[in-house]
Formats: structure tokens, C-alpha cells, sequence
């Protein structure tokens, strides 16, 4: 993988840059749509490359591995090829299910024994179980195994998860460098940040992940529940460690003022369900504010979705119609919201590119926060 600054905002820490991968060619800032099972929710790939333009979709390790399992991958010769994508793809490690199953897992040195969601059957993950099933799965950039901590937490907790998190790193990669890809492709590993919101651990595992040398970094723990502003001292206090010349991946963030604030602070990729998980609720996200589609004032509104929106969909279609559609429950809206949605978010980060190559990106982000926060 390879990794080309192209510009930095003169007024912010946004930076413009283009990852290069074995499936192509990543502008950043990125925003990657979230295909937990190997699919975004209510979207086809078709209209991910076509309509949403997507570079990059993210896949979940944990739920690729349960179902379909990866010996399917193998025979088809990696998750790409069996759901008919060849553009970049990217799978986390499965240690924000750590988090997550709290209440069904169990945290040991050796790793995580944690019961299906599915079935409850039993099953364990090591650092270097994690680097197999996803070197299996066939991701471009594939992540270390480790543990996303709660909110809060209380500072000891947090000190011996990311320690935990640090020696998990050395043995991922040290997996990952003795193994080969799979299928004639490179992969990259990325490490990740954690220590909750305590600045001294942020700034310990910053510097410990950016010593392990490795092709691009990510910062995980965060919006899980704390603070926007504490999101962002921990974002902005992680990318002065970082390198420079090395892209940043904040995982989980977030909603669009999240999206352009952390762009702001220094960060290369995005990944949220958000604009997926909210449009199938009928909340969308648009330059101008939210809309909540349910809202009666919306029933007889024959005027467009969203006239300024790059999705055809939301030019043609109405509000009343999409209220109608989910209001009914009915499939298409649920595919018409997140179509607006991703469309809207993959929008967002192309301006936001545009204006750091034209050096005026900090003005244009103040402007867009305060207009996408309003409730229309």
C-alpha cells in the first residue's frame, strides 16, 4: 500500500491524500460504508460503484467468520470475488465485538472466548486467529486484534487493556509478516490506538502504535458514548503523534459534523452505520439539515427528496413518497434513505477534499457544520 500527501489545509491539520491498494486507487478524505455480512444493508454493488461512488466498504471479521464462514472465501477466491466487488475493502479484526458482547465474551492473555450471537456455540480468538481469518477473508487493509474499552471506564481498566491491546499488536504482527497472502494481492496491517479519554495513555499508545512501522494507523475506543469534545481532544492529541506521512483511520465516527470536525484535526478514513442504520428510521442527513421523514409535515410534500443531492433517487422521488414507503415498512425505502444517505456522506468528504486542495477547507467547514445541524 502505498500513501501520497497531496495537500494540508493552511488554516486546519485537514489533509488531502491518495492511498493506493491491490483494487485500486483511494482519495482521501474517506468515508467507507459500513458491509457488516458482506453487504450494505438495503444497497447492491451496482449502486455502491455507480450512484454512492463508493472507493472502499468495510467488512466486520467476526460476522464474515461465523457466517458464511471462510472457507467459501477460499474457494472464490476472497471476499471480493464472492460478493462481486474489485474495488479496495477493508475488515476490522473483531475486537470492537469484544466490546460490544460484553455480556457473552471472556478476555484472557491468550485472547477472547466469546458465544455466538447465532447459534451460542462457543468460540475463541487470538491475535493471531484474527490475522487468519482475516489474511482468509482477503481485505486490502486488514486490522490488528485488540480491545475497544468502554465508556467510561475508570483509569486502571483502561491502562491494562491498551497494555493487553500493545503486546496483542506485537503478535499480530508477527502472524501477519510470517504469512503470505492469499490470493496475489497485497494486504496491510493497521494498529490501533487506544486508552480510553485519559490523555497520558492516548499519548503512551500513539507513540508505542507509530514505533511498530507499519503502513497506516488507526485510533479506535472513541464515540462510544463520551463527549464530542472529548472525541476530539483525544483525535486531535493522537494525530500530533502519528506520522505524518502515514494515512489515520478514526473508526466508528461518526455523524457528518463529527465527520468534518475530525477532518479538521488531521484524519484520513471514516467508517460509521449511522447513515445506513438511521436512513432505514427515516432520519437523513442533507447540506441544508436533518430530516426526519416521519415528521407529519412531510406527508403531503410532493417536492424532492433532496434536490441538490448527487443521488438520482432523491431528485426524482418525493418526501411524501418516501414517508409513505416508511411508513409501510416497505423495502424501497428503507434502499431509497440509505441511498441518500451514503450518497450524501461520500459527498461530504469529496467537497471536504476539494476545499483542502483549494486551501479553504476551514472556512467551508464552518459554514457546513452550522448548516448540517439544524432540524429542518
Amino acid at each position: 500500500m502505498k500513501f501520497q500527501l497531496k495537500n494540508t489545509d493552511p488554516h486546519s491539520s485537514a489533509r488531502a491524500g491518495t492511498i493506493e491498494t491491490g483494487h485500486g486507487k483511494i482519495e482521501t478524505p474517506i468515508f467507507m460504508p459500513v458491509g457488516t455480512v458482506g453487504a450494505v444493508r438495503a444497497i447492491h454493488q451496482h449502486e455502491l460503484e455507480k450512484e454512492i461512488r463508493a472507493q472502499i466498504i468495510l467488512g466486520n471479521t467476526y460476522h464474515l467468520y461465523l457466517r458464511p464462514g471462510t472457507d467459501i472465501f477460499k474457494q472464490s477466491g476472497g471476499l471480493h470475488k464472492f460478493i462481486g466487488w474489485d474495488r479496495p475493502m477493508l475488515t476490522d479484526s473483531g475486537g470492537y465485538q469484544v466490546y460490544s458482547l460484553s455480556d457473552q465474551r471472556k478476555i484472557k492473555e491468550e485472547g477472547v472466548t466469546f458465544k455466538s450471537h447465532i447459534d451460542g456455540s462457543k468460540h475463541f480468538f487470538s491475535p493471531e486467529r484474527a490475522m487468519d481469518i482475516q489474511r482468509e477473508i482477503g481485505a486490502d487493509i486488514i486490522m490488528a486484534f485488540d480491545e475497544c474499552t468502554p465508556y467510561p471506564c475508570e483509569y486502571s481498566y483502561a491502562k491494562n487493556s491498551m497494555e493487553m491491546t500493545h503486546r496483542w499488536l506485537k503478535r499480530c504482527c508477527d502472524r501477519f509478516d510470517k504469512t503470505e497472502d492469499f490470493y496475489g494481492y497485497r494486504q496491510t496491517l493497521f494498529p490501533i490506538v487506544q486508552g480510553s479519554t485519559y490523555k497520558d495513555l492516548r499519548i503512551q499508545s500513539a507513540e508505542t502504535i507509530a514505533s511498530f512501522g507499519r503502513e497506516g494507523n488507526a485510533i479506535g475506543g472513541l464515540s462510544v458514548g463520551e463527549p464530542d469534545e472529548d472525541m476530539y481532544e483525544m483525535t486531535e492529541l493522537v494525530c500530533s503523534i502519528l506520522p505524518k506521512d502515514k494515512p489515520r483511520y478514526l473508526m466508528g465516527v461518526g455523524t457528518p459534523m463529527n465527520i468534518l470536525e475530525c477532518i479538521a484535526l488531521g484524519i484520513d478514513m471514516f467508517d460509521c452505520v449511522l447513515p445506513s442504520r438511521n436512513a432505514r428510521h427515516g432520519m437523513l442527513y442533507t447540506a441544508n439539515g436533518i430530516v426526519n421523514i416521519k415528521n407529519a409535515k412531510w406527508k403531503d410534500d410532493l417536492s424532492p427528496i433532496d434536490p441538490e443531492s448527487t443521488s438520482h433517487t432523491s431528485r426524482v422521488h418525493s418526501k411524501a413518497y418516501l414517508r409513505h414507503l416508511i411508513y409501510s415498512k416497505e423495502y424501497l425505502g428503507a434502499q431509497i434513505a440509505t441511498l441518500h444517505n451514503l450518497c450524501f456522506y461520500l459527498w461530504l468528504v469529496k467537497e471536504a477534499r476539494a476545499h483542502i486542495l483549494e486551501g479553504d477547507f476551514l472556512e467551508w467547514k464552518k459554514g457546513m457544520v452550522q448548516r448540517m445541524g439544524r432540524r429542518l
